[in-house]
């Protein structure tokens, strides 16, 4: 039998470094306790490999039986699924083909809109608008609320994604996001537009989607003992978690023990502190039994910080293997992070304090000197737009915007007629506070409250973990807390910068920022 020629000859291992070069390595991640952790694999949407790329890989695998093998990770270990009739039919196919399903690593659930009721008027609606935004077919819009309804009803999709998370044996990471299509977009800008009484129009919420999408998923990881551990909200609605509260209380536990890493942001300020505060048990629950997280973040809308105690949420509990600690957006007393930071200060190697408030009384100073004296293992520490609480309220007193930003990705199915846009904004009808993913994050260096890194989710700031203590005999380093000219009013972008370097002991002068 002749050898084989060209291609064919080459090893695996080089077909694969190959392939590198059309879609990165599969299995390659980003550690848990970095910066890119959340920009990239938690907080990031997915997207799908450009044409011509996505072409490339699929004609590699045409080739022969091997190089079909060997291109089988490249397409299958991250698989995002919308939430529609062509979505949950592709899952299906891929969770039916045992070879393609065992290669998933990484789950993505694309969660719509809902369609309400009260829909009489939608033809009227976009007659009206037609000029200003372009002709939008009715029909689409009924076909869409029809797809939901008979989803809904059958429980097509409960059933799908307890055949998926049986058949995905690998699965690591499951991820929830809102996207939305461009159709989507225009009907929601003309119902904001147009002047007809909200109740006869034809309304999308956020809401029930969520809610829905948070229980199905809950229950078919839990049907199937799923292996995953890690699990990303970025676009939480604060009711989904009094409902999980309510309809699957005895599950949350043993999924909890499961995780070893949690990222949630609520984006939707309506009743927040209400919400939350209702919801403090199921948090208690949740972090008591989830015993080996290495990594957590709970976030919260910039312009509506938190108003809760920090221990309403965590409940003092102390995570022996904890690596990384992250929240944004709360309104906290000094002592609150103190106690926390202390609890874990033998094993924290990141702290991420994003958009926290100081309230009266309380000064940076005295949480960055315990951070610098006591905290054995801190890499880290990223004090993005921290403020004084007084002072952030005078800001938005005098009209000054904070926002979160928008995110955009491209969408998984490429089922419809518009392009999708991946939302996170805020709540039904509050949809310009939200988180923002910064596609340069793991490049850039750049880090300015107001920049293009100013809204990217990240437990790390972007100076590495490796670089030395300064020795030099100019070192600037403030000599204790009370030399960081913390005045206990306001916290400007150099000064925040100075700290962070400041609480790792590097050098002021020579340590890069």
């Amino acid at each position: 039998m002749p050898e084989p020629r060209g291609p064919l000859a080459l090893s695996n291992e080089l077909l694969k470094d190959v392939l590198d070069f059309i879609e990165s390595d599969p299995e390659r991640t980003v550690n848990i306790d970095r910066r890119a952790y959340l920009s990239v694999e938690s907080f990031r949407p997915p997207s799908l490999p450009e044409p011509s790329r996505a072409q490339d890989i699929g004609n590699f695998r045409l080739v022969c039986r091997r190089f079909a093998e060997i291109g089988i990770p490249y397409q299958f270990a991250k698989v995002a699924t919308r939430f529609s009739k062509h979505g949950l039919e592709r899952l299906d196919k891929i969770c039916s083909h045992n070879h393609l399903a065992k290669h998933t690593r990484k789950f993505s659930y694309l969660v719509p809109y809902f369609y309400v009721e009260g829909s009489e008027q939608i033809e009227q609606l976009l007659e009206s608008q037609a000029t200003h935004h372009g002709y939008l077919d009715p029909s689409l819009f009924r076909k869409k609320a029809d797809d939901q309804r008979r989803i809904l009803h059958t429980k097509e999709d409960a059933q799908i994604l307890r055949k998926a998370m049986t058949a995905f044996v690998s699965l690591q990471h499951v991820q929830i996001l809102r996207v939305q299509d461009e159709a989507d977009r225009l009907l929601l800008d003309m119902m904001e537009e147009s002047e007809l009484p909200r109740a006869a129009m034809l309304d999308l919420k956020w809401t029930p989607a969520c809610i829905h999408a948070t229980s199905t998923i809950a229950q078919a990881l839990l049907h199937t003992r799923s292996p995953f551990s890690r699990f990303s909200g970025p676009m939480m609605n604060s009711q989904s978690a009094l409902v999980i509260k309510d309809r699957i209380p005895q599950t949350v536990p043993l999924l909890a023990s499961r995780l070893a890493c949690l990222e949630l942001h609520f984006d939707d300020s309506e009743a927040l502190n209400e919400r939350m505060r209702a919801a403090s048990r199921l948090f208690k629950t949740v972090f008591s039994a989830a015993k080996n997280l290495q990594a957590v973040h709970v976030g919260f809308p910039t312009r509506s910080p938190l108003e809760l105690r920090l221990e309403e949420i965590f409940h003092g509990v102390q995570w022996e293997k904890l690596r990384a600690f992250g929240i944004q957006s709360w309104r906290l007393d000094a002592d609150e992070i103190v106690q926390l930071a202390r609890r874990h200060r033998t094993v924290l190697r990141g702290l991420r304090l994003r958009d926290v408030q100081l309230r009266e009384g309380s000064m940076w100073k005295d949480v960055l000197g315990m951070l610098r004296n006591e905290m054995e293992q801190l890499d880290w520490v990223s004090l993005r737009r921290v403020d004084y609480s007084k002072h952030f309220d005078e800001l938005w007193a005098d009209s000054m915007e904070i926002k979160d930003g928008s995110l955009e990705g491209s969408e998984s199915d490429d089922e419809d007629d518009f392009p999708a846009h991946f939302s996170v904004a805020g709540s039904d009808n509050d949809r310009d506070d939200a988180i923002e993913y910064d596609s340069d994050d793991e490049h850039s260096l750049a880090d300015t409250d107001q920049g293009p890194d100013a809204n990217e989710i990240a437990l790390s700031p972007n100076t590495t973990a490796s670089l030395p203590f300064c020795t030099c005999s100019r070192s600037s380093n403030p000599a204790s807390a009370d030399d960081l000219g913390d005045n206990g009013i306001f916290v400007y972008y150099q000064q925040r910068k100075m700290w962070e370097q400041w609480v790792i002991g590097r050098c002021l002068e020579h340590s890069s920022t």
